[in-house]
């Protein structure tokens, strides 16, 4: 049936209690109903904590598959609700395996391009009380991903999904996210110099490669 949205969820961030301290987050967004205007950088109602590893241009919308969530639900042992993954579009249709770099699509009046996987961090934790949650995320490949704005415009939950262009390389979200998670002695300096090349690569997962890159031709 093709990509289709199931859920569009904003929210500003708040402060929870996490390991007894303090802590503020943007992953506790909710659904919401009618048209959300999305800027150049987020929707309008949304917002990010931690403006260093969250946020920006490449980081403009957070996009999860719903597919995942029956996994999800049986390894935590609970029901999730649409955003549980602190994502603004719930989807189908887009796994991390099918979806590329450099994909454009038409989401309501908006078009939009992916520019890397979503990496998993703590703030998971935090919210679903599993210490290695991050960690499994990595193992399944289940992360999500992100979309970039190439043009601005409302947004509902009833919005269609359309793909306006497959980026010619092919290059999955999930093959960027083995690499991030990989270790050092994993790293392939000719896959590297592939991705490299890749020009809608969000900027961050393009400078720390190619750093990777230099390293490994300094060491020989």
């Amino acid at each position: 049936m093709g990509q289709q949205m199931i859920s569009l969820n904003v929210g500003k961030p708040i402060t929870v209690e996490y390991k007894g301290k303090e802590l503020e987050t943007g992953i506790y967004k909710q659904s919401v109903q009618g048209n959300v205007f999305l800027g150049d950088e987020l929707f309008d109602g949304d917002g990010q904590a931690d403006l260093v590893h969250h946020g920006g241009p490449d980081k403009a919308v957070c996009v999860y598959p719903y597919e995942h969530y029956p996994y999800w639900e049986e390894q935590l042992g609970k029901s999730l609700e649409y955003a549980a993954f602190g994502e603004n579009l719930t989807v189908t249709g887009m796994l991390e395996t099918d979806v590329c770099i450099g994909d454009i699509f038409q989401v309501g009046e908006a078009v939009l391009q992916v520019s890397q996987p979503r990496y998993p961090c703590f703030k998971l934790s935090q919210k679903h009380g599993s210490s290695d949650l991050p960690a499994q995320v990595l193992k399944t490949g289940f992360s999500g991903f992100y979309f970039r704005v190439l043009q601005t415009g409302y947004i509902s939950s009833a919005s269609t999904i359309h793909k306006v262009e497959s980026h010619p390389a092919q290059v999955s979200v999930v093959e960027i996210l083995r690499i991030l998670a990989s270790s050092r002695a994993d790293r392939d300096q000719d896959t590297l110099q592939r991705i490299l090349e890749l020009d809608a690569l969000a900027s961050v997962v393009r400078e720390k490669f190619q750093r990777w890159l230099d390293e490994a031709s300094l060491n020989g």
